[in-house]
């Protein structure tokens, strides 16, 4: 059995109601989704862009050589022969929106399911318009669960990841595999293995994820929390603490499982 660990819930910020983010039902607190682009002083700018589960050298990404003013960016997610059903792949683009500018170069890092780009961009002809920059839909939007129905029947409400072309494109997923353990795998991109916390108890799986590393650009950490319910793990009259519970997690992915 896992040994609980103790949350020092005094570096918590103070979360209201029970608001979360619209493409993560996890998601309780910082930047909100799959894309963040901001303008920057010096009028670079920054792209985030989540990618859970991508390897930090995994990800490939590259400026359309004809226009200049289009990044590409791709990546899939570790798999093996037993779990290729599991595997995720990315593509999608960012740029600019305008006539004015192309981009001159893209300083980019991946890091725990987070693609972070400082993009380049140089005038190249005279426009009075302000300048734009292209930002998918699925921007950061915040919700509130219903008091009454559980978090899991949620998922049809839930925002799909706009650039996933192959596997699941939802925070989370469970299954039960042929040899008994049931695994559930949500999304907490930016989070590193070291600052995830799963706390088991009698009724649930309680799980808290914080990227304590919050990079320059970010305007704060992102905190993800959530439980699964023992009734979600189908194993009624058994406690739930009789059970063996593990977990692991990179690449801003956490997976708890269950055993007999």
């Amino acid at each position: 059995m896992a040994e609980a660990t103790i949350l020092d819930m005094s570096r918590v910020p103070y979360i209201p109601g029970r608001i979360h983010a619209t493409n993560n039902m996890f998601q309780r607190y910082g930047p909100k989704g799959f894309m963040e682009i901001q303008i920057l002083p010096n009028d670079n700018l920054y792209v985030r862009v989540d990618l859970p589960g991508v390897p930090d050298d995994a990800v490939r990404h590259r400026v359309d050589s004809v226009r200049q003013k289009v990044i590409f960016f791709s990546g899939e997610t570790l798999s093996d022969e037993d779990d290729k059903k599991n595997v995720r792949e990315y593509t999608g683009t960012s740029g600019l929106g305008c006539d004015c500018c192309e981009i001159t170069g893209v300083d980019a890092k991946m890091k725990d399911g987070v693609l972070r780009m400082i993009v380049s961009r140089v005038k190249v002809k005279d426009h009075h318009n302000k300048c734009t920059h292209t930002l998918p839909p699925n921007t950061g939007k915040s919700g509130r669960y219903s008091m009454d129905e559980p978090s899991f029947n949620m998922k049809k409400a839930e925002e799909p990841h706009p650039f996933v072309v192959k596997g699941r494109k939802h925070s989370y997923t469970s299954e039960r595999t042929d040899d008994g353990v049931f695994v559930f795998s949500v999304d907490l991109p930016g989070v590193s293995s070291d600052d995830i916390l799963v706390l088991p108890n009698e009724n649930e799986v309680k799980f808290y994820g914080e990227n304590r590393e919050v990079y320059e650009h970010d305007e704060s950490c992102r905190i993800f929390m959530g439980a699964i319910s023992h009734s979600r793990f189908r194993v009624p009259g058994i406690p739930l603490l009789s059970h063996n519970i593990a977990w692991d997690a990179e690449f801003g992915s956490q997976s708890p499982y269950l055993t007999s």
